[in-house]
This record gives C-alpha cells, structure tokens and sequence, in this order.
C-alpha cells in the first residue's frame, strides 16, 4: 500500500507520537518507496559487515564483494519468488504485480534459502570452505534483515495482533491492508479454516481507537521485535564468532536463533503466509524446523569433534 498522506504513527504507553510519516519521497514526480531505500541500505551494510569481518578473521575480503553481486541479486529474487508462491491468490489474477515490489512483498525465508543455495554454488566454484564463508555471510545477513525490517514500518505492515501492552502501536485506520475495513461477511470467506487469524483481525477491528476523528487500530509492532531480536542475536553472533568449535557453527546458530524469534513472532502477526489451504503458518513451520535441524547439526559437530580429540 502506497501511502498518499503523511499520517501519524503512535506508541501511546510509551508516549511517542510521530506525526507526518510517510511511505515515500518525490524526486522530479518520481516517487522513491522508504522500503527500497531500507531493503538497499540494509544490503550495502550487511556488505560492510561481512568484509568486517572477513578481515576480522583473515579472509580475502574480495571474495564477499564477488559473492555480493550475486547474492545481493538473487537473494531479492527469491524473496520475492517465496512471497508470491504463497500468496497465489493475489496475484493469480493480475500476474503482472508480481514484478511489483514497491509497496513490499519480500519474504525473508524465500532470501535465506536463495541466498545458501548461491553460497553452496560460489563455494564450489571457487574452492573455498562454504562453513566459513556461510559464518561470515550470516553476519552480512542479519544486519540486513535489522534494517530492512524498517521498511514494513513505513508501509504499515507486518503488525501483530490486538494490545495494550508497552509497546502497543497505533495506525491510522486507512493507512493498513483492507482486512480491517472489508464487510464481516468477506472476511470470514478469505479465512475459511484459518479461525484464529480470522479472530485477531476481528478482535482489532473491534478495538478501534479514535483520536481527533481519526480511527487508529491498536496492534503488537512485530517489525519492531523482530529488528531487536536480530541486533541481538547479530551482538551474541559477532562475540561468539572468535569461540567457534568448526567452520559453519556461526551460520547454524544464525538459523536456530533466528528460527527460535521468527517462530514467536510469526505466531502473533496477523499477515501470515499459509501452507496451501491449510491453517499452518509456513514461516513458522519452517521457523521450527531449522532451529531442530541447527541444533541437532551442532549436537552432532560437537560430539564427532570431541570422538576424534579422544582417539
């Protein structure tokens, strides 16, 4: 959704208001979305960071600028490639705004498995550890992902569900996904088998809040969480880098990280993507699988690497 008016963003229990927030700006009556520039500034950044750290640790630094270009690309594809497979219905019917990313529509998942499968293949290709570049690509990644989740913000998207916690966000009613306006009736149609969605929109839409005329929804700013728990998870990351047991610990440990936060977080957020028909939340799914699977993966390292010191 393009946001014509600049309107206000509010944290009433932590008092904040910003007023006149918009979702773009104006260049000779071209109009440039914040989320690109985020999703941009979030890419050269996670750059910075993994050539930090390639240096940090005695890499070729060249190698992750190569690696870049390409990731960078394809990561944006297949971010976009996941966000439209399971979003289907929106797009069956007007296939060209699958090409239309502006006003968001970048799964981050859909990045991550684009992003390892281009890293597998670069490692070949060039005959360097894929562990170690994959530990210092994650870094790169996340931070990313920290900025680039600011972008949801000024769209107006990616929000949790009802609250009146600390952290409760208001926006302007005209401003978010048409969810929240269209007849009961329509609703209910587009989350046949999905009851508890269809139970917390319901339960926003009932709790409006009206200020100066104005109708606010009330909801949990998980955009917000998710960028805390990634800068973190980013701290703990870095310093647990030097303490690595074997090349690949780092990106593991990303994942489990990542996977155990997004899996919470996916739980409350009320723009879900959905297995097929199914009730079943397909990030978070994929959010519990990778944090078994990364901990089994280091349980096993660990313990094979202690058998060998031992003989």
């Amino acid at each position: 959704m393009m946001i014509s008016v600049a309107t206000s963003i509010m944290f009433p229990n932590l008092g904040i208001e910003l007023k006149n927030v918009g979702s773009f700006i104006e260049i000779f009556g071209f109009k440039i979305m914040y989320y690109g520039m985020l999703i941009a500034f979030g890419m050269a950044m996670g750059y910075l960071v993994a050539e930090w750290q390639a240096k940090r640790t005695g890499q070729n630094k060249d190698l992750y600028l190569d690696f870049a270009l390409y990731a960078i690309i394809l990561s944006v594809i297949g971010a976009r490639i996941y966000y439209v497979v399971f979003s289907w219905d929106d797009f069956k019917d007007n296939l060209i705004d699958i090409f239309n990313t502006r006003n968001g529509g970048l799964a981050i998942y859909g990045g991550v498995i684009t992003a390892v499968i281009t890293a597998f293949v670069y490692t070949k290709v060039k005959k360097i550890s894929f562990g170690l570049l994959a530990d210092t690509g994650c870094l790169g990644l996340i931070t990313g992902q920290i900025i680039g989740r600011w972008g949801n913000f000024f769209n107006r998207e990616v929000f949790g569900k009802y609250t009146d916690g600390i952290f409760a966000m208001l926006l302007d009613l005209r401003d978010v996904s048409y969810d929240y306006t269209m007849p009961v009736e329509q609703l209910a149609q587009k989350y046949t088998g999905k009851t508890e969605i269809y139970n917390n929109i319901m339960e926003i839409r009932n709790n409006p809040v009206i200020i100066d005329g104005i109708t606010y929804i009330q909801v949990h700013p998980t955009f917000l969480y998710e960028s805390l728990w990634n800068l973190i998870l980013l701290i703990l990351l870095i310093i647990y880098s030097k303490y690595k047991k074997f090349d690949g610990e780092v990106v593991l440990l990303y994942l489990a990280g990542y996977g155990l936060g997004r899996a919470w977080i996916e739980g409350i957020r009320t723009d879900q993507l959905f297995l097929g028909n199914s009730p079943i939340a397909v990030s978070q799914l994929l959010s519990i699988i990778l944090v078994i699977c990364s901990l089994f993966i280091i349980a096993y390292k660990r313990i094979k690497l202690k058998t060998v010191k031992a003989f």
